[in-house]
């Protein structure tokens, strides 16, 4: 749902749950929001004024769309600002078609550069078993900046995602929409991201779907694996995923985990090496 924000916790209640409903008539299975819906990807400086637009993960806020999504049989994510020690967590809580919370995920790679210092980070990456009308879909999250390490993809990909929903603040550009569609490929995953849209600052909508099916049996050569990408404007985007095909795909493809080499990574968990290029404000 690539949506403007309003003024308030209040309003964006409202308004997001007038959209979920647009979302269901049109027909959707899933109704996805932007990074920190409930304040609009708003983040005080002031550490009291930050606490005090948080919002509880079981109130008044978050619950409307575990009712919502129970009422309208749809799967509804939703985005927020979550009251936490020792400070706020950017989270997004997964409901189900009947109101059940699947997944609740807190962002784990915070913009500490920027605003989201103030912020704590998320315990690690989870999936959960989705149920749809068509089915059960193993469906993970990422949140924006998440996007920019391999590592966040990869262990979703491990634990089976089959569909990655990222919440999004930022301008989607060539390379950033790039990132998006290596995840895809190199995990053979689908990645739905929601950005809000040309008049948020800093952002500019072009939210989308990318299938993560490089090639298909009876075609030549590879294929497009994005499916949809939005202009610029407010308003509803919608991607029909076959989850089929992808299964299918995943069975008999060469990416993801069918020959990776684990036992040969080790240098990745390695504290006795020394990183190249690492910020002076980040180094031990």
């Amino acid at each position: 749902m690539q949506i403007l924000p309003a003024g308030s916790e209040e309003e964006n209640r409202r308004k997001g749950a007038e959209w979920c409903r647009r979302a269901k008539e049109a027909g959707a299975d899933i109704a996805l929001f932007p990074e920190m819906w409930s304040c609009g990807y708003r983040i005080p400086q002031d550490a009291a004024a930050l606490q005090n637009l948080a919002v509880p993960a079981n109130g008044v806020f978050v619950n409307t769309f575990a009712e919502l999504a129970r009422e309208l049989n749809m799967a509804i994510g939703i985005t927020f600002l979550e009251l936490f020690e020792p400070a706020p967590r950017n989270s997004l809580c997964l409901f189900d078609r009947f109101g059940n919370e699947v997944l609740h995920y807190s962002k784990v790679h915070t913009c500490d550069f920027g605003e989201e210092k103030l912020l704590s980070g998320g315990d690690g990456f989870f999936v959960c078993d989705l149920n749809t009308a068509e089915g059960f879909v193993k469906v993970g999250a990422m949140i924006c900046y998440d996007r920019e390490f391999p590592e966040s993809a990869r262990i979703l990909m491990l634990q089976g995602a089959e569909l990655v929903l990222v919440p999004n603040a930022c301008p989607m550009e060539i390379n950033r929409l790039s990132q998006l569609r290596g995840r895809a490929f190199e995990n053979m995953f689908a990645i739905a991201t929601a950005n809000y849209p040309a008049g948020q600052p800093d952002c500019n909508g072009h939210s989308t779907v990318f299938d993560g099916v490089a090639y298909l049996p009876n075609e030549e050569g590879a294929r497009d694996t994005c499916i949809l990408e939005a202009s610029e404007e407010e308003g509803l985007c919608f991607a029909d995923l076959d989850i089929g095909i992808l299964r299918r795909y995943r069975a008999s493809e060469v990416h993801g985990n069918a020959y990776r080499r684990p036992e040969k990574y080790l240098t990745l968990i390695s504290e006795k090496i020394q990183p190249p290029f690492v910020r002076a404000d980040r180094r031990k």
